[in-house]
């Protein structure tokens, strides 16, 4: 059976050898280990689902979804948006500084006409300028936003690896339930409930001691 060319694309694209720097990014988890808002694969669990269900992830597979389908014109409003749903400075930069970096390696590797967007957005973007499936796409980036968060945790919780990958498996039906509903949903959808998520990643802004930057 012939592999699809695309789904290597994707498996590189959201590798963790691409060079977007996801990495160092915990996405206020650095905040919420430290108060011992998460302390156990359990706690980190409901902690990861919530956000992929009622925050960054939800919102970023409809901003994903809509940019994939987007002219130039559209593109600029949409990641005008996604900007406006980063809850704070490091989320912000969490989002601009995947995507700028994103996209810089893939115009060089693919050629493509790429400027600098948010993460989701010019990913999106980028695997309509590949003809990659739309759900293949948005359901990779969110298992690999949540395999990112799962390698902070086994670093601050500390989770181990075996757990670590224990919730990654429980979480990845959500991560393609999302991409599907994602697929179908207004930009009028985008919102999030994550409220305790959103003041971690704002008073990491003033931890003393951290490991990441968000």
């Amino acid at each position: 059976m012939r592999t699809d060319s695309h789904m290597l694309t994707l498996a590189q694209w959201l590798s963790p050898a691409y060079p977007v720097g996801a990495f160092s990014y915990s996405h206020g988890l650095e905040w919420a280990e430290r108060i011992g808002g998460v302390s156990d694969a359990d706690s980190f669990q409901h902690w990861l689902s919530d956000i992929l269900q009622h925050g960054t992830g939800r919102n970023d597979a409809i901003l994903l979804s809509h940019a994939y389908h987007a002219d130039r014109d559209n593109l600029t409003e949409i990641d005008t948006l996604s900007r406006a749903f980063a809850a704070s400075k490091e989320r912000l930069l969490e989002t601009e500084a995947q995507g700028a970096a994103f996209v810089k390696t893939t115009a060089a590797v693919w050629g493509a006409d790429l400027t600098a967007l948010t993460y989701p957005v010019a990913l999106g973007h980028a695997a309509a300028c590949q003809d990659i499936a739309l759900q293949q796409t948005s359901a990779m980036y969110l298992h690999a936003f949540a395999s990112n968060l799962c390698s902070a945790a086994m670093r601050l919780v500390p989770l181990g690896q075996t757990d670590g990958q224990r919730v990654l498996h429980a979480l990845t039906p959500l991560c393609q339930q999302l991409a599907e509903e994602a697929a179908t949903l207004p930009l009028d959808a985008l919102g999030g409930s994550c409220v305790l998520a959103d003041i971690a990643s704002m008073k990491h802004e003033t931890q003393y001691t951290r490991l990441f930057r968000s």
